[in-house]
């Protein structure tokens, strides 16, 4: 997971977070078959969770490294460039 990524995870979890708060303190109706605090509260816990796994992907998901290798040649038609990339990213 990069940085990028994590950062899109903590957004979602503290919308949903922010959605569960408001179902399970805020919204007071009563039905038969589906209680709308219980999924508030399902969704809080989700989304801290969420929250939760966005910020260690934000710490540690992002450690990568980039190797760079360029050569020129002389040949008879003329210098030939090559240049190599090497990206290893540690978890």
């Amino acid at each position: 997971m990069n940085r990028g990524m994590g950062s899109g995870v903590m957004g979602f979890g503290a919308f949903l977070a922010v959605t569960g708060a408001i179902m399970r303190f805020a919204v007071h109706v009563r039905t038969t078959g589906f209680n709308i605090n219980v999924a508030g509260t399902i969704l809080l816990i989700v989304g801290i969770g969420l929250v939760l796994v966005g910020v260690l992907g934000m710490f540690l998901g992002g450690r990568s490294t980039t190797t760079s290798q360029e050569s020129v040649q002389n040949t008879p038609a003329g210098q030939v460039r090559t240049s190599e990339q090497d990206v290893r990213s540690s978890l």
